[in-house]
């Protein structure tokens, strides 16, 4: 083995070795943090709010599709954790513990929410192809995430809510049939028309786009 190869793989085993003690030294942070807030400091609470409040409010956003839902539920996220952080053992990270605290407050909100409730029928479930807006579009990843976005926001709440979940949040049917008090057959008709919606509004977008290149 000549030199070169050696410091090859002495480089590798330290990049490797400096993000395991990274990740390490992250969630030792996260749980001092934690620790701090649940103790009641409201300076650590500050810098929790601060380094995290972005990636919840848009998760409420995504799954809402309403800025004004959006930012409530940012806050009620926020004093629920700040009351309950002290259940937050280090399991995990603190990122996924409050990302499954967001999704849980905004599945509540859906079950108290009338909106929720639109009338579908059971039929239609055969699966639907997964919405690439890239394959209608043909623009950078960054256009394609925009379009997206801007297509799931024009669902109906009921559609949005499953749609996010299964093909976003990776959730199986039977638990989001569980969590919004619908059945599995209707989680799956859901998920069925919301595709089908997403690629109708793509095209829509497309169709936008190349006539104003024109």
């Amino acid at each position: 083995m000549n030199e070169a190869m050696v410091l090859g793989e002495a480089h590798l085993t330290w990049s490797r070795d400096d993000a395991r003690a990274a990740a390490i030294e992250a969630s030792e942070f996260d749980y001092r943090l934690a620790q701090r807030v649940a103790c009641g400091d409201m300076l650590a609470f500050e810098e929790f709010y601060e380094r995290y409040h972005r990636r919840v409010y848009a998760l409420c956003l995504r799954m809402t599709g309403n800025t004004a839902e959006a930012e409530d539920l940012t806050q009620e996220v926020f004093i629920h954790v700040y009351r309950k952080i002290g259940s937050f053992r280090g399991d995990s990270t603190l990122m996924t513990w409050l990302h499954r605290v967001t999704v849980n407050r905004t599945l509540m909100h859906f079950r108290k929410s009338a909106v929720r409730r639109e009338r579908t029928t059971e039929d239609g479930a055969t699966p639907e192809p997964e919405v690439r807006p890239s394959a209608l579009l043909g623009h950078t990843p960054a256009v394609d995430r925009l379009v997206l976005e801007k297509a799931i926001a024009q669902l109906a709440p009921g559609y949005r809510a499953v749609f996010v979940l299964h093909d976003v949040e990776g959730y199986e049917h039977s638990e989001i049939a569980r969590a919004l008090g619908i059945s599995t057959g209707t989680s799956k008709s859901q998920l069925h028309k919301a595709r089908l919606r997403l690629r109708q509004l793509i095209g829509q977008e497309a169709g936008q786009i190349a006539s104003e290149a024109l």
